[in-house]
C-alpha cells in the first residue's frame, strides 16, 4: 500500500512535527507500505526523495510586505500547492492520503485534489484550528470559546490571534472562507483522528459529525530506554515557554513552597522575557534556571535528574504526551486537570494534578511531594508500568492501520 503523509514542516518544530516523522519512519519499516511526504520547502528539512514537490518556503514569523499575495494565496487557497501536490500523486500513485497541520504553510487546497482523484483523506487533529480560528480556545491569558457556533467574527473583535488585529482579521476571513464557502474540509476529509477523548468531544460540541471522528491516542517509545528513578534536587518543566503552558504559575508556586529546591526550565518561546522579569520580581533568581532550548539525549539527561516534572498547563492541552515521556524515564509528574491531560494517568499514584491556574493548590501538591520522597519514587514506577502497558507503539500502529483500512473500504 501506498501513503503520503502531509505536514507543513519535514523538521521537529513542535510535537506535531515530530510525531509527523516518527510515523513516517514507523510505517516506512513495515513490509506492505510505501510513503511519501509533502511539506513545505525549509533549509532546517532533513532530507527526502520526494522534496522536488514541496511547495516553496513562506516564512510567517517575519512577514515581507512584498509578498503579500503569496501570503494571502497559501492561507485561503494555493495553486501552487494543488500543482505540486497533483504532481507528486500522479508520481507516486498512493492509496491513501494522511494529513497532519497543513494551515497556512500549505493550504487545504490540496485536498480538492486528493477528492478528484478518488484518494481517501484522512486528518489527524494535533490542535484546534479545525474549528478554532487561533489555534488554541485560549486568548488573553485564559480559555476562550467566544468563536463556538461559527461565530468567528469574535475572533476579530476579541484580537484573539495573538493579539494583533491584522492577524486576527486573516484567520477569521480565512475560517468563513474555509468552512462558510468552500466547505472544504466537512466535503474532502473522510476521517478525522483525535488523540484524546477531549479533543474528540470538542470537535462534536463545536459541530464535527461524530461518526467522522476516531480516538487514537498517542504513544511512546520505551524500548532500549532505562528509567532513572533516583530523585534529583531540581523540580523540571520542559517545552514551550507560551501564555497557555502556564509556566508563570510554577514560578509563582515556587515563591511560596515551603522547601529551597530549585526549579530548571528547558525550552524557548515569546514569554521567556516575561517569565524571566517575573522570577527576578519574586526574588527567585537562585532558585529557578532558565537552560533554553534542548533536545534528544541532552534533554533525556535533564529529565533522568530531576525529582520530578511539572506540567502547569491553562489552556485545553490536547494529551498529556510530556507526562508519558517523563515516566518512561522514571519520573513523576504533578499536572495541572486540564484537557486531555487526565487520559494519560491512571490515579494519583500514576500522577498528581491540581487545578488549573491555581499556584497555591500546585504549591500544596509540591511541597507533599518533596516531603515524600519514598512515595514519589514508588509512584514513578507505577507510572512507567501504566505508561508503557497502554501507550505502545504496537497498539498505536494497530489502531492506525486499522482506522487505514475503514476509509479504504
Amino acid at each position: 500500500m501506498k501513503i503520503v503523509q502531509v505536514n507543513k514542516y519535514n523538521f521537529i518544530k513542535g510535537g506535531a512535527d515530530k510525531y509527523f516523522i516518527d510515523l513516517s519512519d514507523l510505517l516506512s519499516r513495515q513490509a506492505d507500505w510505501q510513503v511519501a511526504k509533502f511539506c513545505m520547502d525549509h533549509p532546517q528539512n532533513l532530507p527526502d526523495r520526494f522534496s522536488k514537490y514541496f511547495v516553496s518556503h513562506l516564512d510567517f514569523d517575519h512577514f515581507h510586505w512584498s509578498d503579500i499575495l503569496k501570503y494571502l494565496s497559501r492561507v485561503f487557497y494555493s495553486r501552487e500547492a494543488k500543482r505540486q501536490f497533483q504532481a507528486l500523486l500522479e508520481e507516486f500513485q498512493p492509496d491513501l492520503i494522511h494529513i497532519h497541520n497543513i494551515y497556512h504553510q500549505i493550504s487545504p487546497s490540496i485536498l480538492d485534489v486528493a477528492k478528484a482523484k478518488g484518494i481517501p483523506v484522512l486528518m489527524h487533529v494535533h490542535d484546534y484550528k479545525l474549528v478554532c480560528p487561533n489555534y488554541k480556545m485560549f486568548s488573553h491569558g485564559r480559555i476562550d470559546e467566544s468563536t463556538k457556533g461559527g461565530r468567528y467574527y469574535r475572533c476579530l473583535f476579541n484580537r484573539c490571534f495573538k493579539g494583533s488585529l491584522a492577524k486576527s482579521l486573516l484567520v477569521t476571513l480565512e475560517m468563513y472562507w474555509h468552512h462558510r464557502i468552500l466547505k472544504i474540509y466537512e466535503k474532502n476529509i473522510d476521517l478525522y483522528i483525535a488523540p484524546s477523548q477531549f479533543v474528540k468531544n470538542k470537535l462534536i460540541e463545536w459541530g464535527i459529525e461524530a461518526d467522522k471522528i476516531k480516538l487514537l491516542y498517542h504513544y511512546v517509545i520505551s524500548e532500549g530506554i532505562k528509567p532513572d528513578y533516583r530523585l534529583g534536587d531540581y523540580l523540571l518543566y520542559f517545552g514551550r515557554l507560551d501564555q497557555e503552558k502556564g509556566v508563570d504559575v510554577l514560578i509563582r508556586a515556587m515563591a511560596i513552597l515551603k522547601s529551597q529546591v530549585k526549579l530548571k526550565i528547558v525550552g524557548f518561546g515569546p514569554q521567556y522575557k516575561t517569565l524571566k522579569n517575573l522570577t527576578a520580581e519574586l526574588g527567585l533568581v537562585d532558585r529557578v534556571e532558565f537552560l533554553g532550548p534542548k533536545f534528544g539525549p541532552e534533554l533525556r539527561d535533564i529529565i533522568a535528574g530531576s525529582y520530578l516534572v511539572v506540567v502547569p498547563s491553562v489552556w485545553y492541552e490536547v494529551f498529556g504526551l510530556v507526562i508519558l515521556e517523563s515516566a518512561v524515564l522514571g519520573k513523576f509528574v504533578v499536572a495541572s486537570d486540564i484537557g486531555g491531560i487526565k487520559e494519560t494517568v491512571q490515579s494519583s499514584r500514576t500522577a498528581i494534578l491540581f487545578q488549573p491556574g491555581n499556584y497555591q493548590d500546585l504549591a500544596t501538591k509540591l511541597d507533599w511531594s518533596l516531603a515524600n520522597p519514598s512515595a514519589i519514587e514508588g509512584f514513578a514506577h507505577e507510572a512507567r508500568n501504566f505508561v508503557t502497558n497502554k501507550f505502545t507503539v504496537e497498539a498505536h500502529l494497530k489502531g492506525l492501520l486499522d482506522l487505514y483500512r475503514s476509509v479504504l473500504k
